[in-house]
């Protein structure tokens, strides 16, 4: 295994910085923040580093290498003019504490994604500022935290979540310091208006759902639901993970939705993966706008003593701080490369986003009804459970591998472990909680039929595999199965030098 921490040359070989722009001579520089050893990196040349790196990239797996059905995670296609419009100088390399006369083009980005942000949700006011999606989970709950302690409601501490959810949203509550209150779905996985009604009071503050559910369902009880929150004074948030599915044909603020999180990362195309980047900018209704983290773009009319450079327009933008603001929630004012990348997307596509969820819809629906076909004519349709009561999905859907645990011994974390083997990458495994050993696919919208058809050819022929081939798979990575607990409980999250 190539370790970069591994290549030591000659002293004083490697890499060279530039001279410094100044001299070092008269800095005086506290004992107590001098090192005393030289700093541990490596001594290697540009070539040996490039190397290295090429080395790691070739181990990876993501959606430049293949097909990536990893469900609520929304892995599809990244056009490429994002990134270059996102490298143009004039927006790469501006300064956040630049004066708005000299960025007066990105912050007149930033004002039109702001603006396309609430227009497809519904929403009045959106801030940028979130750089994940559950920073704007959190972000919007304190926005309603902030909403309920400037009115006097103190006794509003409980936030309701079904027991589908995300399991960022009752974090993101608890985080606040809510306590969190968890509801059962109903049979068919949908929200249940009777348990709603049973724990709604004066002391709820929100609900949090997401619609579709992470089901893949269409929750078509949310505008009664919003109703029963609203009727008892509480607000209701939209997760925005499954956005995908419904751009351009409703909108949270049609379903009665307060608040929403976005994220750039799935619904427009923001790259993501292996942590990051992101960006989960919120959206709200006009009665909470002004407890939005700070800063926010505005526009005016240009003003004689405005200063401007090389723009000529009518409209002066510039930063705006809310009056009730619950403060920055990350530095500078987001993740301004993915703002970009995203607003690229819209630019490009802008009424064609409907077709993009409609397509969405459609290849779900399409790779769910396929793998059903090849399983009956394989014979092996015995082995999952398809939900096949239900006739249509949204953006993604669950399968549950629970009669093949119980026959063969074969779980979802086998068949998972097969499918690498097969040159694909897995779909989620093991969540939704409330479906026993689930399986959660979401092809996307920028796959093609001859992917999602040979797909789920090789999805049943990882099925048909005989169980040892599957506790042991995979076989042909370049890294074998790993053991996830050990991991996670011995983290080690620096380089072991050696002392």
């Amino acid at each position: 295994m190539s370790q970069l921490f591994e290549h030591n040359g000659a002293e004083g070989k490697g890499y060279s910085q530039p001279d410094p722009i100044m001299s070092t001579d008269n800095l005086h520089i506290p004992n107590n923040l001098m090192r005393s050893n030289k700093a541990r990196w490596p001594r290697i040349s540009e070539p040996e580093m490039v190397r290295h790196y090429t080395w790691l990239s070739s181990r990876n797996f993501g959606i430049d290498t293949g097909f990536y059905p990893l469900g609520s995670c929304t892995m599809k296609h990244n056009p490429r003019v994002n990134e270059v419009i996102a490298q143009l100088p004039g927006i790469a390399d501006i300064h956040p504490l630049q004066p708005d006369h000299h960025i007066q083009g990105t912050l007149a980005i930033f004002h039109e994604m702001q603006h396309m942000l609430a227009v497809c949700a519904g929403m009045d006011d959106v801030t940028l500022q979130p750089v994940a999606g559950a920073q704007g989970e959190f972000t919007a709950i304190r926005c309603i935290q902030e909403y309920f302690r400037h009115r006097g409601e103190l006794q509003r501490t409980k936030v309701i979540v079904p027991d589908s959810a995300h399991g960022t949203n009752p974090a993101s509550a608890a985080m606040a310091g809510f306590e969190i209150v968890e509801i059962p779905s109903q049979e068919d996985g949908r929200i249940d208006l009777a348990a709603l009604r049973a724990v709604v009071g004066d002391d709820t503050a929100a609900m949090m759902i997401t619609n579709p559910n992470t089901l893949g369902l269409f929750e078509t009880d949310i505008a009664e639901a919003a109703e029963i929150v609203h009727e008892a004074g509480g607000q209701m948030y939209y997760d925005g993970a499954n956005f995908n599915a419904i751009l351009g044909r409703t909108s949270p603020g049609i379903m009665g939705f307060d608040a929403v999180h976005y994220n750039l990362h799935k619904t427009f195309s923001q790259p993501h993966g292996g942590g990051g980047p992101g960006s989960g900018p919120i959206g709200v209704k006009s009665h909470l706008a002004e407890f939005l983290p700070g800063p926010v773009v505005k526009k005016r009319p240009i003003m004689p003593d405005d200063k401007l450079t090389s723009i000529n327009t009518e409209w002066w933008y510039h930063w705006y701080e809310p009056q009730y603001t619950i403060g920055k929630v990350q530095q500078w004012h987001g993740n301004s490369g993915a703002v970009i990348r995203s607003w690229a997307y819209y630019r490009r596509y802008g009424k064609d986003l409907r077709a993009m969820s409609e397509h969405a819809v459609l290849n779900a629906n399409y790779l769910r009804h396929r793998i059903m076909e090849e399983a009956k004519i394989a014979g092996v349709d015995h082995l999952f459970c398809d939900g096949a009561e239900i006739e249509v999905v949204k953006h993604e859907f669950t399968l549950s591998m629970a009669p093949m645990k119980e026959e063969l011994g074969v779980g979802a974390m086998d068949v998972a472990k097969g499918l690498l083997d097969k040159g694909y990458m897995a779909p989620t495994v093991y969540f939704p909680l409330v479906v026993p050993e689930c399986m959660m696919f979401e092809p996307t919208e920028t796959e093609s039929k001859d992917t999602l058809d040979e797909f789920a050819k090789k999805f049943i022929e990882v099925l048909q595999e005989d169980p040892e081939v599957l506790h042991n798979a995979p076989i042909t990575t370049k890294v074998r199965r790993v053991d996830e607990v050990y991991a996670a409980r011995n983290l080690t999250l620096s380089y072991p030098f050696e002392e």
